[in-house]
């Protein structure tokens, strides 16, 4: 897997948002032409055209991190993944060598006073704890006590700020543990300039897990394999699509998500059929899209299942060289970084 990695300073990876969603820069990768281009995002209806469809990820990010104290005092957390159907929840705790199946932690509020009991019930797949929270709601517990879930790379403590800006402006069912980032950048103001040029939006759910962050760690790549994630694709938005492709639009993925998403009903049904289930489809190199035309996305971590994604969509030697001259240029990576189009 060395040849998906690159180098990054510390100092490339944005550890807090802009003030303004988009003044991000937008690097833009033509497959058809060998340079470059450097634009901000607020150029971006000057990429699109009349009769391509914007398809957005509109899932809403949860404040999934509990801070908790175990019996003897010694701090602990509690992050939820998704709801189990029986009513507890599916989650990573910390310490896991202590907190196995029949320990109780306290939950704690802001000023580390009791906001409410978790108690581990079982172990589950990949490192997972079923939680039975048994003092009430838990919708409520969470937006009570919960932090907002900043990836592991941004090195600081979650604020008060970023329970808005670790949101989409379109964000409306909750249920991700990390943001679609692709779409941060994206404003009220500017979907309203490329719906006046006739540029259509839809809006499908996937719901990010914690997956998105975990380092494939196999020599081939074709041997890793992603999260399964909840996805829900309206007839609208299936509509939208078979009748943008029929038209000659263009369908342009806001993000990986939403290619996953996409690209994981395609193998499902053609032309796409609206749909509802867990989809686990692992984009690498080679892989040939049957929906998405154009792919807005943000700058990933080396060795990435993400990485692998864009790679298999412009090819691996001209993503890392585009890589390579974003670090140059001073272009901040990640989830609250600059952004990338490839058309």
């Amino acid at each position: 897997m060395n040849f998906y990695d690159y180098e990054l300073p510390e100092s490339s990876i944005a550890q807090a948002p802009l003030a303004e969603r988009a003044a991000s820069r937008l690097l833009v990768l033509d497959r058809a032409r060998p340079e470059l281009a450097h634009r901000q995002f607020s150029d971006l209806p000057e990429y699109l055209r009349a009769g391509d469809l914007l398809v957005v990820n509109e899932t809403r990010v949860i404040p999934a991190r509990l801070r908790a104290r175990r019996p003897g005092g010694g701090r602990a957390e509690v992050f939820l993944v998704r709801p189990a159907p029986d009513g507890r929840w599916l989650a990573l705790v910390k310490p896991g060598s202590r907190l196995k199946p029949g320990a109780e932690v306290t939950l704690l509020g802001a000023d580390d006073d009791v906001g409410g009991r978790a108690i581990v019930e079982e172990v589950a797949a990949e490192g997972m704890r079923l939680v039975r929270f048994p003092d009430g709601d838990v919708e409520a517990l969470v937006a009570r006590l919960g932090d907002v879930p900043l990836p592991p790379y941004i090195k600081r403590d979650a604020e008060a700020a970023d329970r808005e800006r670790y949101q989409t402006v379109f964000a409306r069912v909750p249920g991700a543990v990390a943001a679609p980032t692709a779409g941060l950048h994206l404003t009220d103001e500017l979907l309203g300039r490329l719906a006046a040029m006739g540029v259509a939006l839809a809006r499908l759910v996937l719901h990010v897990g914690p997956g998105t962050f975990r380092p494939v760690q196999v020599e081939d790549p074709a041997e890793h394999h992603v999260d399964a994630e909840w996805c829900s694709i309206p007839a609208e938005t299936a509509a939208a699509v078979n009748s943008a492709r029929a038209a000659g639009g263009r369908v342009v993925a806001v993000g990986t998500t939403t290619t996953r998403a996409l690209e994981a009903a395609a193998r499902r049904a053609w032309p796409l059929e609206p749909m509802e289930g867990f989809v686990d489809l692992y984009i690498h190199p080679p892989f040939e899209f049957r929906v998405v035309d154009a792919l807005i996305t943000n700058f990933h971590l080396p060795r990435s299942s993400l990485l692998l994604l864009a790679s298999a969509f412009a090819g691996r030697e001209r993503v890392l060289a585009a890589y390579r001259e974003a670090v140059q240029k001073g272009y901040r990576f990640y989830s609250y970084g600059d952004a990338m189009l490839i058309v």
